[in-house]
């Protein structure tokens, strides 16, 4: 059963965490936050969501979050109907 109030966007996924989502690069999500969203897609695709939240909630370090083109530090932020979330994961090497 849906939550009221919860709303639906699409969210772009690192092709690093993409073996979390049948390969698929976009996913929809339901949420009015970061926090929801991140719900909502590990519902869906369990396991997603440990890659990008630590056991402390916060965000780890090598991922960042794009609400439409803002980055976002806080998990509360507001997403707005049809806004478009990216998760961003950073590469190291050398």
């Amino acid at each position: 059963m849906a939550i009221p109030n919860n709303r639906n966007v699409r969210v772009s996924i690192p092709t690093p965490l993409r073996s979390y989502t049948q390969q698929r690069g976009w996913v929809d999500a339901s949420g009015s936050t970061v926090t929801e969203i991140l719900a909502d897609l590990d519902a869906q695709f369990p396991g997603l969501r440990f890659r990008v939240i630590d056991e402390q909630h916060r965000l780890r370090k090598h991922m960042k979050i794009f609400v439409g083109q803002d980055a976002i530090h806080d998990l509360e932020t507001v997403v707005t109907q049809r806004e478009v979330v990216t998760l961003m994961q950073a590469l190291s090497g050398g």
